[in-house]
């Protein structure tokens, strides 16, 4: 006979919010996360939805700074992911791109099969004025992950192209 392991007190609560967010109702709900944030502090599945919600508002400070702590204090693995995302790109929209681009990078080798951090290490290359590396990430990623027949058909192509970004041609 198992024994159900007792939800955390914050559990139920952190899930109706969420669960209402979904509505499209971030902003209603964020003073709802910052006052269970201050309930239970340090708690990082809290911060995690906190960041998410701050980060969707436009309030990226706030986004990267909960983000930062919610990973600092561990999130289980499908959260952690997303925590690492969130970083990079709250901190791309700061302006910090070495920054973003050292967390993107640290999320893509924990998470290796996760494509989306390709993605918005491009957006960060770009942003470096790395734009040949932008670019080929970007191509090499799109015939990796695209379904579409169109460009199942010119991938040699496009990855020829991805490789050539720089060189004259003659």
């Amino acid at each position: 006979m198992s024994e159900s392991i007792p939800l955390p007190e914050w559990k139920p609560e952190l899930d109706a919010i969420v669960g209402a967010r979904h509505g499209g109702a971030a902003a209603a709900l964020l003073p709802r996360l910052r006052a269970i944030d201050t309930r239970f502090p340090n708690t990082p599945e809290i911060l995690h939805q906190l960041a998410w919600s701050c980060e969707v508002l436009g309030y990226q400070r706030e986004a990267a700074a909960a983000y930062e702590r919610a990973i600092a204090l561990g999130l289980p693995p499908h959260e952690l992911s997303s925590a690492f995302l969130g970083l990079g790109s709250a901190l791309r929209c700061l302006g910090e791109y070495a920054r973003a681009e050292q967390v993107l990078l640290q999320g893509q080798l924990q998470f290796p099969t996760q494509r989306e951090f390709e993605v918005f290490l491009a957006l960060t290359l770009h942003n470096l004025g790395r734009h040949t590396e932008a670019m080929q990430t970007l191509l090499t990623t799109l015939v990796e992950t695209a379904d579409d027949v169109g460009i199942a058909a010119h991938q040699r192509t496009i990855r020829y192209h991805a490789a050539q970004l720089d060189r004259k041609q003659e």
